[in-house]
């Protein structure tokens, strides 16, 4: 009787859905947005190891849109700035250390501009992916004279390796201002996306991170601020972002402007899934707000959780693209951890099954999925680049 009501039960939850689709289930969408992510921070996915040739380097790249191309996707998000530097030539921040060893060394070619050319070859879409407030992913590593950390040297701060600039500077703010203005300006992109760091994350969520603010937090109240420290903090990223929109709207309409937050909101929201680190609460992060406000064009929640478990998939995304979090129905792309196939031990049914979950939960106007990261797509791990071109993207969107 137990296990009978428990199946009942399952079969009644609104995140329970049929097994992944067959090769005789529907055709997918001809309209689907199906993206990855490709990390060059710490050489994760591109180039494989600093310091390659031109010539290597491109012909790395070249691979990687090839990859994407071939399992069915339609756009690329190419990290553009993981520690406030450019892969990309720039008169606002130094050349990133992860081409050739050396923060401020030019590689020779400018890689945004040829990666934009080849994935325009392929029909693919590429966004530049920024992260906004690393200073550098590991603080003992030299940077360069013209590096912001060092122009705004005060408003730097350690957290155990890596450097932050603060968020509640303003200083802060205007210099990424700038660096994204200078890129959607010259560079013929299809989106400004950040990735999920804002205020640092903490090692556990027993153990809150120290963020050296008290100097800036009191001026904001001795001018007359009421605003608690948290919501403060919540205050000055959401300046960011509001700023980011409103630029992107003026200076470049129609360009899109994304997000991918942690993808769980705050605890009980939603309800039915177990929460340890609280975005709201640890990171400072509110995209419930960015959705409600409309300052982004789509967001792309992080579900790297399994279905069914603890941190349930469907739930989640059935809780993001719900009126409560969402009213004004934006489009959001499920964030989907392919990298967990060798990271996690994840099967490849589990990857083709939330694709096809995101068919199904209420797909609106604007459905699709965002990989992280290209690696195991490129190496066809488990055979997830074979299954997913047969059972869910057998067509082009």
């Amino acid at each position: 009787m137990k296990f009978f009501l428990t199946a009942l039960l399952l079969c009644l939850l609104p995140w329970s859905h049929a097994p992944a689709q067959s090769k005789s289930a529907p055709p997918p969408p001809s309209r689907e947005f199906r993206g990855v992510w490709i990390s060059s921070v710490w050489n994760l996915n591109w180039p494989s190891l600093p310091g390659l040739s031109a010539s290597e380097q491109k012909r790395e790249l070249v691979a990687l849109l090839d990859t994407a191309k071939k399992n069915g996707l339609n756009a690329v998000f190419l990290q553009v700035r993981p520690e406030s530097d450019a892969l990309y030539k720039s008169n606002l921040e130094p050349w990133s250390r992860f081409l050739t060893g050396t923060q401020g060394r030019s590689p020779g070619y400018d890689p945004l501009e040829f990666c934009i050319t080849e994935a325009r070859k392929r029909g693919l879409e590429v966004h530049a992916w920024i992260n906004p407030y690393r200073a550098a992913s590991n603080h003992q590593n030299n940077r360069a004279a013209n590096h912001v950390s060092k122009k705004f040297a005060r408003h730097t701060y350690r957290v155990d390796n890596t450097l932050f600039m603060d968020p509640g500077a303003e200083p802060v703010r205007d210099h990424i201002l700038a660096v994204i203005e200078d890129l959607i300006t010259r560079y013929d992109l299809d989106g400004i996306h950040f990735d999920d760091y804002f205020y640092p994350y903490p090692k556990n969520h027993t153990q809150p991170v120290h963020i050296p603010d008290g100097n800036l937090y009191k001026a904001y109240r001795e001018a007359g601020g009421s605003l608690s420290r948290g919501d403060w903090r919540r205050q000055n990223v959401n300046k960011l972002i509001q700023r980011v929109s409103s630029l992107i709207k003026t200076r470049a309409p129609g360009m899109q402007f994304g997000i991918s937050p942690f993808g769980i909101y705050t605890k009980g929201q939603p309800s039915n899934v177990t929460v340890h680190l609280d975005q709201y609460h640890h990171i400072y992060a509110d995209p419930v707000k960015w959705l409600r406000e409309g300052w982004v064009d789509y967001l792309a929640p992080q579900l790297y959780w399994p279905d069914r478990s603890e941190q349930s998939f469907s739930a989640l995304l059935t809780w993001w693209r719900s009126k409560q979090a969402n009213p004004r129905g934006i489009p959001i792309y499920a964030g989907i951890a392919v990298d967990r196939l060798s990271s996690h031990g994840w099967p490849a049914s589990e990857v083709v099954r939330q694709v096809v979950l995101t068919r199904q939960i209420s797909p609106g106007a604007g459905n699709g999925q965002i990989f992280f990261n290209i690696r195991n797509l490129h190496r066809n791990t488990k055979g997830i680049s074979s299954r997913l071109r047969e059972e869910v993207y057998a067509e082009d969107a």
